[in-house]
């Protein structure tokens, strides 16, 4: 029995930017086959046991003597950007029908809207032809990012009263262009989708066709995330100064009066990158309208899940990763005895998944905790425990170890038998505040707190403050970042957290 496959639009590149509807069909899928541009966060929604397939690792030069959709990442040596999708299209193709065949659920997660330039029709061709029932689950399209996360309107009634979207990239095979740029250069506002690196060539073609060399320009590199770049010109300077400053794909180009700049000059009379300043008619869009500029800008580097409706805007760069750890021997031979124990203490929400998880690969389940009493350090750490239908008997007012070790200070545990499960590089104050208590202390590690690979490069400048989360998070920066500029304020949480930012000299 044959599959059926999802085309899923994954967003512009901010993982939570998936509809809803798209983030529960990859909870479904079998098998996930995505653009390489797609959050890798993203994945960690996929079900456990999930075939997840890079399409990235299926491009390869082309054998075709005529310049096909290809740019080479020298960073990295891959097939990326240039003409849209940089892959054999091909190969993909063959590779959904083939899991479709194999009766799995398919989701083809893809970078913004399926159908807005990812060549959804050749994968949909492909589908049909091999009778394969499909769907398409519409997303948010880097066009709309890019002036959401800019505050520069796609349209606005006073002066731009249409839109259009226009590819940067033709299939070089062509025998003409579809795009007439005498039509194109006369609508309001004209959004360029991968059209950074045929700049020159694009904005000669606008001039050509009658645009006013005056027409304000912007350009959002990676828009929505957390690198994100805004650079503003008009037609007959945009080229120059993106070459000046090095912009790269993905970006979206916006033409038109909505973006309306104002020149802006460093005190050496260098140009730079600025924010759009939108004015038109005595108004000052991008400055009204502009929230990511306008907020509060928060660094913040640990794991929790983002939240809402609290004052600025949180930019999410977790310096630490969770993974599991090569040999759980010794960790299995403690919960096997686990009923010796008087307590158990949790100090993250990621000692409980690994405990419970390890309790479930032994084949134990909660009932072997009846009659053992349980502390959560958190609110966070509590939930967790909810999901596995533990009611926490203590939590401390203060979410922290010196929170925790004051609560118990209320208790008698002399003599208590306690297990502390917990990561290979915590710090042994709360073990040693325990003893102090006259506790008998069990530690042992429960999962891995690694430094994440491929942080991006920052500039920590734009930035109004930088919060700590762990000790580790503040290791981690250091080793990546090296310093905080003098600028930018640092909040940590946690006295152990304040130490360690002290001691690496980032206070």
């Amino acid at each position: 029995m044959k599959g059926k496959v999802y085309l899923v639009g994954a967003g512009p590149g901010k993982p939570d930017l998936i509809t809803l509807r798209g983030l529960n069909i990859l909870k479904e899928a079998d098998v996930v086959i995505y653009d390489y541009l797609v959050d890798r966060s993203l994945l960690e929604y996929a079900k456990d046991g999930a075939q997840l397939l890079c399409c990235d690792k299926l491009g390869k030069p082309s054998p075709f003597s005529y310049k096909e959709t290809l740019y080479i990442d020298k960073g990295r040596g891959k097939e990326r950007y240039s003409n849209g999708f940089l892959v054999h299209q091909d190969k993909i193709n063959s590779l959904i029908i083939k899991k479709a065949k194999e009766g799995k659920k398919v989701a083809r997660l893809k970078n913004g809207d399926p159908t807005i330039f990812s060549r959804c029709s050749q994968e949909l061709k492909a589908l049909t032809k091999e009778k394969i029932e499909f769907e398409i689950v519409p997303g948010v399209t880097s066009a709309s990012a890019a002036s959401a996360f800019s505050g520069i309107p796609l349209t606005d009634r006073r002066f731009a009263s249409s839109c259009v979207f226009v590819t940067g990239h033709e299939e070089p095979i062509k025998k003409e262009s579809l795009l007439n740029w005498e039509s194109i250069a006369k609508i309001g506002t004209i959004v360029l989708y991968m059209a950074v690196e045929n700049l020159d060539e694009i904005v000669s073609r606008l001039l050509g066709a009658g645009k006013d060399e005056n027409t304000p320009v912007a350009i959002v590199e990676n828009a929505s995330l957390i690198t994100q770049r805004i650079l503003i010109g008009t037609l007959k300077d945009i080229a120059q100064k993106a070459k000046e400053q090095s912009l790269k794909p993905p970006a979206i180009v916006i033409v038109g009066k909505v973006v309306n700049p104002v020149r802006d000059r460093s005190p050496s009379g260098d140009r730079k990158l600025v924010s759009a300043k939108c004015i038109s008619n005595g108004v000052k869009l991008e400055k009204e309208f502009n929230w990511l500029k306008k907020n509060k800008r928060i660094l913040f580097t640990g794991l929790s899940q983002e939240r809402f409706f609290i004052r600025g805007t949180y930019f999410y760069l977790p310096l630490i990763k969770i993974e599991p750890l090569d040999d759980y021997k010794e960790f299995d031979n403690y919960l096997k005895d686990i009923r010796n124990f008087d307590w158990i203490v949790f100090v993250s929400r990621y000692a409980v998944e690994y405990f419970f998880k390890r309790l479930s690969a032994i084949s134990y389940d909660s009932r072997i905790l009846a009659g053992i009493k349980i502390a959560a350090i958190g609110n966070s750490t509590k939930n967790r425990l909810l999901g596995f239908g533990i009611i926490a008997d203590l939590l401390p007012q203060k979410e922290s170890s010196e929170g925790l070790v004051r609560e118990f200070k209320s208790l008698d545990i002399r003599g208590k038998r306690i297990f502390l499960p917990r990561s290979d590089i915590s710090d042994k104050g709360l073990e040693k505040a325990f003893k102090r208590l006259g506790a008998k202390i069990t530690t042992s590690f429960a999962y891995r707190n690694v430094i994440p690979k491929d942080l991006p490069d920052l500039d920590l400048n734009t930035f109004d403050e930088i919060m700590f989360t762990s000790p580790s998070t503040v290791r981690n920066f250091k080793k990546k970042y090296k310093k905080v500029p003098k600028n930018v304020k640092v909040r940590c949480i946690g006295k152990v957290t304040l130490r360690e930012a002290k001691r690496c000299r980032l206070l």
